[in-house]
């Protein structure tokens, strides 16, 4: 299922007619042609790479800025939230303490000891006056305390999670130094740097221009596809079995293949294939290929089901960057929900192999 989402990722880029570059770009709809040297592709991969995690960058400093704002706006909130509670502070602790001296107990006493229905009524609507009051003095010193205490814990989270930023910002800024290095250095020792250099910068272009945008709509149509599985599930016999208390799920490639089809027609051309516990997915269109392979592992929050992992995707033949991967996987959900089949299932256990992926489920009521 999720593997099944990955593998579309290899699906046929769009046909040729639609690969078409912006005209401002000056680019072809074909893909520049990567020799066949294995100095040039591992440049071509470090370039890749460099240009992703330049993304990554770039957008790592949009959220630090976003964070930093937020967290500014939270320090003020809390602040002014301890300056508006104090003085409910004050007066929640002295009737705190009038109760614990027992002072309330003399205005009770008072009560008791009318010598009147008519003093008893008056006394004991005092009473209620005073005690009403204490309470509403009491529960509204509460209810700004629990807020005054979210917004500082949300003060906090922001704060580590713009401390975690920082460090990722300078991890990545370091990486793609030595990766821009490592290029460098590579070009300059080529047979032909210029040309070198001119082929490098047009794959980044293809790249940024096309190729990415490719990747992410079979990604996008994939998840769509996979939104519709625990439906085919539900209607091909043989798929989900019981035995007692446990159900399984035993989907083949076939089965998966044939589902992906019905669903986009950019299914096409690619197999898919499920291993030992491994998923793999390749395909050709036109100029562009891409070759995918990942794994299910199983997610218990916060909702159960099978989450896909992507471990590599080579682009015409050249592995993409880690930070590419998590993007991918960060903005299309690939999963795959036993409670969407029925909502009572849970995913326990999940392998495959021999093209069969395998999946325990169990009844969670």
């Amino acid at each position: 299922m999720l593997l099944i989402l990955l593998c579309f990722t290899v699906l046929p880029l769009t046909p040729p007619a639609f690969l078409s570059a912006d005209p401002g770009t000056g680019l072809t709809a074909a893909p520049p042609v990567v020799p066949d040297n294995q100095e040039t592709r591992r440049l071509l991969e470090q370039t890749l790479s460099s240009a992703e995690i330049e993304q990554e960058i770039t957008r790592i400093n949009a959220e630090q800025s976003a964070l930093e704002q937020q967290a500014g706006l939270l320090e003020k909130k809390a602040s002014a939230q301890k300056n508006a509670i104090t003085d409910q502070q004050e007066r929640a602790g002295a009737i705190i303490r009038s109760y614990y001296m027992g002072e309330r107990d003399g205005l009770l006493a008072a009560v008791l000891s009318a010598k009147s229905i008519s003093r008893l009524l008056a006394l004991y609507d005092y009473y209620e006056i005073v005690i009403g009051r204490d309470q509403d003095i009491l529960s509204q010193y509460e209810k700004e305390y629990k807020k005054l205490k979210a917004t500082l814990a949300a003060a906090q989270r922001s704060s580590q999670e713009l401390a975690e930023l920082k460090t990722l910002l300078e991890e990545q800024k370091a990486r793609v130094a030595i990766l821009n290095e490592n290029i460098e250095s590579g070009i300059q020792s080529s047979s032909d740097p210029a040309r070198m250099s001119a082929l490098l910068e047009e794959f980044t272009k293809y790249w940024e221009n096309i190729g990415i945008h490719e990747v992410k709509t079979y990604f996008k149509a994939l998840s769509s596809a996979m939104k519709h599985l625990p439906q085919f599930v539900q209607s091909r016999d043989g798929l989900l079995t019981r035995k007692g208390m446990t159900f399984n799920l035993a989907l083949k490639e076939e089965d998966l293949n044939g589902f992906l089809v019905s669903q986009n027609p950019l299914f096409q051309d690619f197999a898919f294939h499920f291993n030992n516990n491994e998923v793999t997915a390749s395909g050709k269109s036109g100029g562009l290929s891409m070759t995918l392979t990942g794994h299910y592992t199983i997610q218990e929050e916060p909702v159960n089901g099978l989450m896909f992992h992507v471990d590599h995707v080579l682009f015409n033949g050249l592995e993409l960057p880690d930070t590419t991967r998590k993007a991918l996987e960060e903005e299309f959900d690939l999963g795959f929900y036993p409670e969407k089949i029925v909502s009572f299932l849970r995913a326990t256990e999940v392998s495959s192999a021999d093209g069969v992926l395998h999946v325990k489920l169990s009844l969670s009521f």
